[in-house]
């Protein structure tokens, strides 16, 4: 059965091509919502690249046939824009409320198309249950939700025969294993020795060579920048990170997991000891955690300092700085002075190409997928880029848990052999954050 489906201006903002995404359906766009898009067309975020794209994916249809008469859509729907000049329900009075309007073509549209099921799709949960209360059915969209619960870990375990897990200790070791076709490339393996759970190895499966292969070495002994993995998820966090492999890595964690920490431990080794890359480019996007300050006065730098403090933390704590060389004036400056570190603002990255660098961008959780989209198509050739974040902690008013920057990326790159993940679940950084972090 063919069913109208009645977008919400949020949907369009959210999506521009959510209006291709109902199949065989019918899109309804009620001009109210043209009103309202009209108002953010001039806005420079990406809510106003958004309301542009939608007029224009809305103008060559126009150029098809008439919108109000309806315009066949690439997979057999029909896309109309809709008004009513109906009398609104008591509950919904207030005529002038651009809501109460678009629902109003709702109702319109349910009781005088019965054969077609109309169906509202809104992001505002308020007016989801406004609109459930008035009979409609109404639902939220994302075209590729992913529950954070089912997430993918990038780490598994298996029970494996007591030679598999001695053969992994050998130099040059590889083992096969059955099932191997459910395993993502550079998934991480705990193998587990079938008679001795307690008799383990740590393996990553190598989707080249169809093989389960150790970790890389001389991490838990030598360290990375004087950092030593502290439990199994770190270590298999390093692995990524110290793979020139692996162009894409992406790391989520609760507070105090060690992920931005190992990042910039395993960027700035591999750009001042190993040299394969120039420089370490650091950033993170602008978001406060609760009230603004307002604006910031000064240079560039001298803006992004407040926010970028927390990779300075870092940086001078892997730095071994004493109390003494603090006062001398060193400090997280000299990497910057030397060339080999850069703090980017993610406003200005639009347009670049970046060659030969380890990027790490933090709190990558507060990011959309289409600014995440733009930050990953600007990386060059012998370019790492590392994303960590939380998706348990947004500031970001336009995204959640569930279709945030970071998860999406985790979910699209997770079937691809340049890329690797992991979800580390231990704190690390104090007993009362790793308490705080389980119980708040």
């Amino acid at each position: 059965m063919r069913k109208n489906f009645i977008l919400d201006t949020n949907v369009l903002l959210h999506d521009p091509r959510s209006i291709y995404g109902f199949k065989e359906h019918n899109v309804i766009i009620p001009i109210y919502v043209i009103e309202e898009i009209d108002q953010f067309k001039r806005d420079l975020s990406e809510l106003g690249r958004n309301a542009r794209l939608v007029a224009r994916y809305l103008d060559s249809f126009r150029e098809e046939g008439s919108l109000k008469d309806g315009v066949r859509l690439p997979h057999g729907g029909v896309l109309r824009v809709c008004f009513t000049d109906r009398d609104l329900p008591l509950s919904m009075a207030d005529s002038n409320l651009m809501d109460n309007r678009i629902l109003a073509v709702a109702i319109d549209l349910m009781e005088r198309e019965p054969q077609s099921p109309a169906v509202f799709i809104t992001k505002d949960t308020n007016l989801r249950i406004r609109a459930d209360a008035l009979g409609l059915i109404a639902e939220d969209y994302d075209a590729e939700r992913v529950e954070i619960t089912e997430l993918y870990t990038g780490f598994t375990e298996r029970l494996v025969p007591r030679e598999v897990v001695d053969q992994m200790y050998k130099s040059g070791a590889e083992v096969e294993l059955s099932g191997q076709d459910k395993l993502s490339p550079h998934q991480f393996i705990l193998l587990k020795d079938e008679t001795n759970p307690s008799h383990t190895a740590m393996g990553r499966f190598n989707a080249a060579r169809g093989r389960v292969v150790p970790l890389l070495r001389g991490m838990k002994s030598e360290g990375v920048w004087g950092i030593r993995p502290r439990n199994m998820e770190q270590s298999f966090a390093l692995d990524l990170l110290m793979n020139d492999d692996i162009k894409l890595v992406t790391i989520v964690g609760k507070a105090g997991t060690g992920k931005t920490l190992l990042a910039i431990a395993a960027g700035l080794h591999k750009v001042t000891e190993e040299g394969t890359y120039q420089k370490l480019l650091v950033s993170r996007p602008v978001f406060p955690l609760g009230r603004d300050i307002g604006y910031l006065p000064g240079t560039l730098e001298e803006k992004m300092n407040p926010w970028m403090q927390p990779i300075f933390d870092n940086v001078e704590f892997l730095m071994n700085l004493s109390r003494a060389d603090k006062k001398a004036g060193r400090g997280y400056h000299e990497l910057i002075d030397l060339g080999l570190m850069e703090i980017e603002a993610l406003t200005y990255i639009r347009g670049r190409s970046i060659p030969n660098q380890y990027i790490i961008i933090d709190e990558a959780q507060n990011l959309t997928p289409h600014e995440v989209k733009t930050i990953i198509t600007r990386v060059g050739d012998n370019t790492k880029i590392i994303l960590t974040g939380d998706p348990f902690q947004i500031d970001n008013p336009y995204v959640d848990a569930t279709n945030n920057g970071l998860v999406h990326v985790v979910n699209r790159f997770k079937n691809e052999k340049i890329a690797g993940h992991i979800t580390m679940a231990k704190g690390e950084r104090s007993a009362l954050a790793e308490l705080a972090a389980n119980l708040l």
